[in-house]
């Protein structure tokens, strides 16, 4: 089964198997979002968090590669009373427009091998507005201690490290890792080692 089949037949399910809630991590950084402009929330699946962003006041676009996420995402946010612009798209591959976002919600995205994470990054920052923020949650390497989500593979895991190279020259960065007991759906549960990535682009 492709990786394609795999998630189609996941959001297949009737139910949001990720919740109808934003991730934690994104909702408690409410306070350093603007109160209006444009955000991109990269794999977006069925718009939990896309959907909140569009509850705070911004102009979404939430992309994704499997037409049954999107689908859920759309119903969703007509649920809610709001609208986001969806987009069937691969993250991988997916052209990045020159400064296009004032937000870039990149939560949870480690499908990607290390080669596609740098391509997927270096788009993320080209298309952030000067001054624009960035907010990441992914597992770290401890994860696998875990087992309780995520990928097998050590090197899909973020760091640290990579995160501070792959974002050098951000300003008002914090990094935090933790443990934390998650609740998010069906699929997204059980004591987990994460971390957080908050930081604004350079404005020259």
């Amino acid at each position: 089964m492709s990786e394609f089949e795999r998630w189609q037949k996941r959001f297949s399910a009737p139910e949001y198997i990720f919740g109808e809630k934003p991730n934690a991590f994104l909702a408690s950084q409410k306070h350093l979002l603007p109160k209006a402009g444009t955000a991109l929330s990269i794999a977006d699946g069925e718009g939990r968090n896309g959907v909140w962003l569009a509850e705070q006041g911004l102009d979404v676009h939430a992309i994704d590669f499997s037409p049954n996420a999107l689908e859920k995402a759309r119903a969703l946010a007509k649920k809610r009373g709001v609208s986001i612009r969806t987009e069937l798209a691969d993250v991988i591959d997916w052209t990045y427009p020159e400064q296009a976002y004032d937000v870039i919600a990149v939560i949870f995205t480690q499908f990607m091998d290390p080669d596609e994470r740098d391509r997927v990054f270096v788009g993320v920052r080209r298309a952030l507005k000067p001054g624009g923020l960035l907010l990441i949650e992914g597992y770290t390497p401890k994860q696998l201690e875990f087992g309780t989500g995520g990928p097998k593979q050590v090197e899909n895991l973020y760091t640290r490290e990579q995160l501070t190279r792959d974002f050098a020259g951000f300003s008002d960065v914090t990094i935090s890792e933790y443990e934390t007991e998650m609740d998010e759906g069906s699929a997204h549960g059980g004591m987990s080692a994460v971390i957080d990535f908050t930081g604004l682009k350079p404005t020259s």
